[in-house]
C-alpha cells in the first residue's frame, strides 16, 4: 500500500485553498472549446465535501434566475485553476442538502464572525 499512497501524494495539489462546508467560494474552471482555452468562474455555496486524498470532491450550489444549479468539482483536478473564498459560513452540519428545499432568504447561510 505504500506505493499507492506515494502515487496519491504525488498527484495531489500542494497549494489548495482551505475552505469548509457553508463557505461561499468562487471556483475558476478551465473550459476548452475547440482550440481555445478560457477560464470560467462559478460562484456559490459549498454544500458538501466528500472523499480524501486524490479522490476528494466538493459540491457548489447557486441559484441563477430562480433555478438552482449544482456542480461537483474534483479538488485535485487540473481543470480547477483556482479557488477563492469569498465569505465563511457558520453552519452546524457536514452536508447542507436541506438548502435545496429553501427559497430566497431562507437559503442564506449566516456569516462566521471572528472577534
Amino acid at each position: 500500500m505504500n506505493i499507492l499512497d506515494k502515487i496519491n501524494q504525488e498527484q495531489c495539489k500542494e497549494n489548495v485553498t482551505e475552505f469548509a462546508v457553508g463557505d461561499t467560494i468562487k471556483v475558476h474552471v478551465k473550459i476548452i472549446e475547440g482550440n481555445t482555452e478560457r477560464i470560467q468562474a462559478f460562484t456559490g455555496t459549498v454544500i458538501a465535501r466528500r472523499g480524501s486524498g486524490i479522490a476528494e470532491s466538493f459540491t457548489v450550489r447557486r441559484v441563477t434566475y430562480g433555478q438552482g444549479v449544482e456542480r461537483v468539482f474534483k479538488l485535485n483536478s487540473p481543470r480547477v485553476a483556482k479557488i477563492e473564498v469569498i465569505r465563511h459560513g457558520k453552519v452546524r452540519r457536514a452536508k447542507l442538502y436541506y438548502l435545496r428545499d429553501k427559497i430566497g432568504k431562507a437559503a442564506k447561510v449566516k456569516e462566521r464572525r471572528y472577534n
